[in-house]
């Protein structure tokens, strides 16, 4: 009975919340219509019912944590010792800079028009986008092919014999937020640059995140450098902490999926990453509406007396709404983590709090990105085939595929957004079940810890919300 009246406010929040949702809603990236079987608002209510029955459910059948030590089945020692060889790392690490090279040489040195070299595509598709799915399924794959880890490590090799310094030791004050620096900078430059998809600016680009990869790991060391302060490398390694996989040394086994969400390192910057993934997902989603549209003019209208020039104006006014979506999603989860500290009556801080549950954001992060991409990494991926044989759009045809095109009827628009709204349930069903687990470990108690989770669970409607709201405001623009 108390779980039952504990839960009667948000559910009815969530259900009117719901039903008052724009009933139209398209793929992003590539807006697709679908005219679906059932009414819009429908897949809208069924959301968040599948949400709120997902925290009842929990807090009926999850009494005890599942994922802080979870067993693990480690795979035969001979195919382990294998997957994990030197060669292995070598080959892969040296693909990784291969394809890093031909990004800087295909965006330098040939055509500018975006869709006809490979850099752009490469590099927001082929590896922002590719990734994704590779990491929540196959583990932190990226880690193998990261060029910049494999270059700093490829260095260390060569003067391993010489007198060199010993690194300094990574700042716990800087922590994650050269990560989330890294990955805001990409956000503006995919996002608010006007012409961030020309080749030679994704060239250029390149070459300025090596050189400071390069300095970060001259100074603090490639693992540390790497695990806490490359963008790509730690963003990946969040997702892929969703996956059954794990790597322990040279051992690799299979547990629980969500379970490396536990052992997340969270530290200063962390939340700051985490919202800067939710906030610029949401951002390019919310830029192709109508609404802000709207709110574009009047922030031109507001910058008019600066004496910029129009693209300058346009610029910061995107900028503006970059940062300020990620502001938003920030303060909403220390909002949530506010409620959850006054329901559990716990006296640390609200950003205590916060970095305690962060970790429960990784899936509505792969949530958001799922939905708002799969389109775009569905189908514009198909053009890294003939990109591939003709990098620099000059003409060339290298590996007989340039003439290929792009099928865009190979999956229907419903499938799409069955995929879209599928992912948005998942992901916060799953974002619920982590945030669940690590309260059961905090409070101990169920009662307590399914009370402290009622804040959580508005987080959670409201970020289910937006995810379906942006949907719609990208098939309205």
């Amino acid at each position: 009975m108390l779980v039952r009246s504990r839960l009667r406010v948000p559910a009815l929040l969530a259900v009117v919340l719901l039903l008052l949702l724009p009933a139209s809603s398209a793929a992003h990236g590539l807006v697709i219509r679908a005219d679906l079987p059932i009414p819009e608002w429908l897949f809208g209510f069924g959301a968040a019912v599948v949400v709120i029955v997902t925290f009842v459910l929990l807090a009926v059948a999850w009494r005890t944590p599942r994922l802080e030590e979870p067993p693990t089945r480690w795979l035969a020692e001979p195919v382990a010792r294998a997957i994990t060889s030197r060669g292995v790392e070598v080959v892969a690490g040296t693909l990784g800079v291969l394809a890093l090279a031909l990004v800087v040489w295909a965006g330098a040195t040939g055509t500018e028009t975006p869709a006809a070299n490979l850099a752009p595509t490469f590099v927001y598709v082929g590896v922002w986008l590719g990734f994704v799915p590779l990491s929540i399924v196959f583990g932190d794959v990226f880690r193998l092919f990261n060029p910049w880890r494999a270059i700093g490590r490829g260095f260390g090799a060569l003067t391993a014999r010489l007198e060199m310094p010993e690194p300094l030791t990574y700042p716990d004050r800087l922590g994650n937020w050269p990560a989330a620096a890294g990955l805001l900078a990409f956000a503006w430059l995919e996002l608010v640059a006007s012409n961030g998809d020309l080749p030679t600016n994704v060239a250029t680009a390149t070459c300025i995140y090596t050189a400071l990869q390069l300095v970060g790991m001259s100074l603090f060391g490639v693992r540390q450098w790497c695990d806490r302060a490359e963008a790509f490398g730690v963003y990946f390694n969040l997702l892929s902490r969703m996956s059954p996989w794990v790597r322990d040394g040279r051992r690799i086994g299979i547990r629980r999926p969500l379970a490396g969400l536990a052992s997340l390192p969270v530290g200063s910057g962390t939340v700051a990453l985490l919202a800067v993934i939710i906030g610029s997902t949401s951002f390019d989603g919310f830029s192709g509406g109508a609404t802000w549209q709207d709110w574009t003019r009047w922030l031109l209208d507001l910058f008019g007396g600066l004496g910029l020039s129009a693209r300058y104006e346009l610029e910061l006014a995107y900028g503006v709404g970059l940062v300020g979506a990620v502001l938003v999603v920030a303060g909403f989860f220390l909002l949530g983590s506010a409620l959850t500290r006054r329901a559990a009556g716990d006296a640390r801080s609200a950003a205590e709090i916060a970095r305690l549950f962060v970790h429960g954001l990784v899936p509505i992060g792969a949530a958001y990105i799922a939905a708002h991409y799969v389109s775009l990494l569905l189908l514009q991926g198909q053009a890294l085939a003939f990109l591939a044989s003709d990098p620099r759009g000059d003409g060339s045809n290298i590996l007989g595929t340039a003439n290929w095109g792009i099928d865009y009827g190979w999956i229907s628009p419903e499938a799409v957004w069955y995929v879209q709204v599928g992912s948005v349930v998942i992901g916060h069903a799953a974002a619920l079940a982590v945030a669940h687990d690590r309260a059961l470990v905090l409070y101990r108690e169920v009662r307590r810890a399914t009370r402290s989770q009622i804040g959580m669970l508005v987080v959670m409607v409201g970020f289910t919300i937006l995810a379906l709201w942006l949907l719609s405001e990208a098939a309205k623009g």
